[in-house]
């Protein structure tokens, strides 16, 4: 039987530069803008008494297990490794993906979150949260262009932004886990 429709590898190796940079930018801002409106309307979307409560706690695990393959993922090119690269960076992509759509569903279904700190603890708090939601959003664009120009065997340009994105990502991953063993003494919804 002959498809004529090409496979989606086709399709992202056809696009012009144009056309990768509007769909990686349109994607980002669809991603900023969901995340905004959860956090600014949380419960929004409330779906009855949907259990959210256990989501932080696999956030923060899929957080802490992203940290763990993006380290791997250098190991490995480093070492020539490139199969496992891809295999680990693939995967660290899947947990950030799975981790987006799980906290989008917990603030959709959960009561906005207050830190209770106090003192110098709520400076570091904040600081480290406000870094982590900068770069958060900064992150997605740089990850998203990071696999497609692997995806399209661009290893030089990979390369040059894989040298940005690894430890913004990084950073970003460590202090999500952070982040949270520092709010969840103060989460309503008990995990």
């Amino acid at each position: 039987m002959n498809n004529t429709h090409p496979n989606n590898q086709d399709i992202v190796q056809s696009m012009n530069e144009s056309s990768l940079s509007v769909l990686v930018y349109s994607l980002t801002i669809v991603v900023v803008l969901l995340v905004s409106f959860m956090l600014y309307f949380p419960q929004a979307l409330a779906i009855g008494s949907l259990d959210v409560s256990s989501l932080p706690k696999l956030n923060a695990f899929l957080n802490g297990s992203c940290c763990v393959l993006l380290m791997l993922g250098v190991y490995f090119i480093k070492n020539k490794k490139r199969q496992a690269h891809k295999t680990v960076m693939l995967s660290a992509f899947t947990l950030s993906v799975l981790f987006l759509l799980s906290y989008v569903l917990y603030h959709s279904q959960a009561p906005a979150t207050h830190y209770g700190g106090e003192g110098i603890i709520k400076i570091i708090y904040f600081f480290i949260l406000i870094t982590h939601i900068i770069l958060a959003a900064c992150i997605v664009p740089l990850a998203l262009f990071t696999l497609l120009r692997a995806w399209r065997s661009e290893f030089v340009r990979h390369k040059a932004i894989a040298k940005w994105t690894f430890p913004i990502w990084l950073y970003v991953t460590i202090t999500g886990v952070i982040v949270y063993f520092m709010i969840s003494p103060y989460y309503q919804v008990k995990p």
